[in-house]
């Protein structure tokens, strides 16, 4: 043991006794220096481990040689429950568990992460610690009376390092609440009106139409616009349909929620096969094209448009084109959409920006039941590359030769 832990090592073996002096509330080393203040939370914090009334706490302190003692602006309270523990142990960890300071208002966060510990709401976490003697921030309004775990995420804005929070009243952007919703896989709307039921200010308010306007796939627990996530043209489209709402008045709203601009150009009218052609499925509803300004819109999806709505390729081409979505450069159109192409196109994991080599003919001969030979000169055919000097066999894979 070292000449510092010597000096502070308390001269009583009573296990209370130790336990009330040691740091880490462990009865063993390392040792809390008399010289220094015992912080008010570390009363509270024996108070509870022992049973004890916090007097009891601060009296034994005194006779343990710790006179300078920390209190609150009130009187001690008569008992601290030992479930409350965890709203006392400060959630800002950098330098080990340490007891809330009583000179600092208590921070959201704090209110927060113990009510998801302790599963209880943050109004009954606050009216706890405001009688222990804390001093609690107050937002816009009284805190929520339910216990939603969720709130952690909610309020977390900087996951990097230690994290950064959102603190009592701010104001939360429009992109904040479309960022944890999509987290939390839950609405945008609900995470609004909760962060409102916490106290924070939104540069909108919220309304039940948002959930329309926001969910653009049916998918459980999620299909909700994002903040880097423009809304597919398709479902602009289909908002628009089904609200009643002029595309101005969506446009702008989707503008207030923090969703960026719309990812291809929204058209003031439709055509009768608009929603089948920006449909993924082909079947008029979501999910719907996204548009892809690496690539572009893919082949097949053309060919596939053509033979579901009667349009030729080139006129399917051109509507999409109108809404937004574009062929690379350098496709070439069939004049008819024929299901081999399709089904030869469904076997290729290459796009028109990429060299197709012999691997991959290959590969697309195999599934297809074509000759290596045939793959590469319909490929060549619709425009992609084929680099290679390679004499394709004519033979079809798994064939026997006559």
């Amino acid at each position: 043991m070292s000449r510092a832990s010597e000096r502070h090592a308390p001269e009583s073996q009573d296990p209370d006794d130790l336990l009330i002096v040691s740091k880490n509330l462990n009865g063993r080393y390392p040792w809390q220096d008399p010289a220094e203040q015992v912080p008010y939370g570390r009363v509270l914090l024996v108070a509870a481990k022992l049973k004890w009334s916090p007097a009891a706490v601060v009296v034994r302190l005194g006779a343990l040689g710790y006179a300078d003692v920390q209190r609150s602006e009130g009187p001690l309270p008569d008992a601290v429950e030992p479930d409350d523990a965890p709203l006392i142990t400060g959630v800002e960890r950098r330098f080990g568990a340490v007891p809330v300071d009583v000179d600092k208002t208590v921070s959201l966060r704090q209110i927060i992460e113990s009510a998801a510990l302790t599963e209880r709401s943050p109004a009954e976490v606050a009216r706890r610690m405001t009688a222990y003697g804390y001093q609690v921030g107050t937002g816009a309004r009284p805190l929520p009376e339910t216990a939603d775990p969720r709130d952690v995420a909610l309020i977390l804005t900087e996951r990097r390092s230690f994290g950064s929070w959102l603190d009592w009243g701010e104001e939360v952007s429009a992109q904040h609440v479309l960022g944890v919703a999509l987290e939390l896989s839950c609405s945008p709307y609900v995470a609004a009106k909760r962060l409102i039921a916490l106290g924070f200010r939104l540069p909108y308010t919220p309304e039940p139409g948002d959930e329309r306007l926001l969910k653009y796939a049916d998918t459980p627990g999620g299909g909700w616009l994002g903040r880097w996530t423009a809304p597919p043209v398709g479902h602009i489209l289909a908002v628009v349909r089904d609200t009643g709402r002029s595309q101005a008045d969506v446009l702008a709203r989707l503008n207030e929620l923090g969703c960026q601009r719309p990812d291809g150009d929204v058209p003031d009218t439709t055509e009768a096969d608009d929603f089948v052609l920006l449909s993924a499925n082909l079947d008029g509803r979501a999910p719907w094209l996204w548009k892809n300004n690496v690539v572009g819109l893919q082949l097949r999806h053309i060919l596939r448009a053509s033979l579901a709505t009667g349009r030729s390729p080139a006129q399917v081409a051109e509507r999409l084109s109108a809404l937004g979505h574009r062929l690379p450069e350098n496709a070439n159109l069939p004049e008819v959409a024929t299901e081999p192409d399709i089904h030869l196109l469904e076997t290729l994991t290459r796009s028109y920006l990429d060299d197709v080599h012999l691997e991959h003919v290959l590969r697309s001969a195999t599934l297809t039941g074509r000759s290596p030979s045939d793959v590469a000169t319909r490929l060549t055919a619709l425009g992609y590359r084929l680099p290679d000097e390679v004499k394709y066999p004519e033979m079809v894979p798994g064939a026997r030769a006559a």
